[in-house]
């Protein structure tokens, strides 16, 4: 069973994932600057779009594990303007297949592409949405990723305003041919973000952790139709991840491990570095996931960092200093900043403050 499926366990609530193994491979996020159009856009599944062609697709998708190019192509492009996020999808896939129809049901048991949003980079509260080559969405809000164990998805949140739409290269439930592929294109209203009335979250000259990802089946046709393919024991061989910008195991919900998307105001092209004090956080990250492997292995909390690594920590030639605090609930593990001299706390929870 794959983690994809695991995950949806564990938001019904029946088991608990209990294993967090990691690519030792050094995971670094992709990025892209999306820029402002003052063109309106036609939601229609049209790549053609006049501002489309004014900015850059993003690197092709990867595997989501291991980096190793996919057998189909994967790409976006992004744009915004002061009221929708605007997603153009563009996939190669010979046979466009899908049959659910109903909102909110299981869309990655269909071929499908996912956008995945964290506006504040904190990991809590992200939101979810996968739509099929049928344009049917399931749409969620995450109060925490899976990781905690805990029943953490909002099912029945919807994005209000949603605009979405697919065009197929090819025909659409047709196995007698072959296709080029699906374009899906898309506008998420900022509207869908705001976490108060007075909420000003247009993220201008900011950037919001995002990433992408397509789940594509190997198929069967039988009786004509397209369906997932079986093995000899009758059960749906695993699915394929590819992803925008690729995480080392096989889990969308490390939100620390999603690509920056920056969105400009500025007219031309404007480059982004993602912030030292980012990297300062993924590191906090690893200590994170290091402390869930000892506890695993110990039962307790690890009291000092030399239990966790017996490496230097080291960001952009300098050296972190974090401390361990532990607590009757948990433990806190903290490190100053030597680029902003901010304070950066992360919890059991997984959940990073700041200082």
């Amino acid at each position: 069973m794959s983690l994809k499926f695991k995950c949806l366990a564990v938001a019904l609530g029946f088991f608990s994932i209990t294993g967090y193994a990691q690519s030792k491979k050094t995971i670094v996020p992709k990025t892209y600057v999306a820029a402002k159009t003052t063109t309106p856009i036609t939601i229609d599944g049209d790549e053609t779009d006049v501002s489309w062609s004014k900015t850059e697709w993003t690197d092709l998708f990867e595997d989501i594990e291991n980096g190793i190019k996919p057998k189909y192509a994967t790409k976006v492009k992004m744009l915004w303007d002061e009221t929708n996020f605007y997603i153009l999808a563009k996939m190669e896939e010979p046979h466009v297949w899908a049959n659910l129809k109903q909102r909110d049901t299981i869309i990655f048991y269909n071929n499908d592409f996912e956008v995945f949003i964290d506006p504040d980079s904190d990991t809590f509260n992200y939101y979810e949405l996968e739509i099929n080559a049928l344009n049917t969405a399931w749409d969620l809000f995450l109060t925490k990723p899976y990781r905690e164990e805990d029943k953490v998805v909002v099912n029945d949140w919807n994005i209000p305003g949603l605009k979405s739409a697919v065009k197929v290269n090819g025909t659409l439930n047709n196995p007698n041919d072959t296709d080029q592929g699906w374009v899906l294109e898309m506008a998420i209203p900022w509207a869908t973000y705001k976490t108060s009335f007075f909420d000003k979250n247009v993220p201008a000259d900011k950037f919001w952790r995002v990433n992408f990802s397509r789940v594509n089946w190997q198929h069967a046709i039988v009786d004509g139709k397209y369906e997932r393919k079986k093995d000899a024991e009758g059960k749906f061989l695993p699915e394929y991840n590819w992803v925008w910008s690729p995480m080392g195991v096989i889990n969308m919900h490390e939100p620390e491990k999603w690509g920056y998307v920056y969105f400009s105001s500025k007219e031309g092209k404007e480059s982004f570095t993602i912030p030292q004090d980012e990297k300062v956080k993924w590191e906090l990250y690893t200590l994170y996931r290091a402390q869930k492997e000892y506890n695993q292995k110990h039962k307790i909390w690890a009291k000092s960092i030399a239990d966790l690594t017996k490496e230097p920590i080291v960001v952009d030639s300098k050296i972190l200093k974090p401390v361990v605090e532990n607590h009757a609930s948990g433990y806190n593990i903290a490190v100053k900043s030597p680029f902003s001299n901010q304070t950066f706390i992360i919890r059991e929870d997984g959940k990073i403050i700041s200082k």
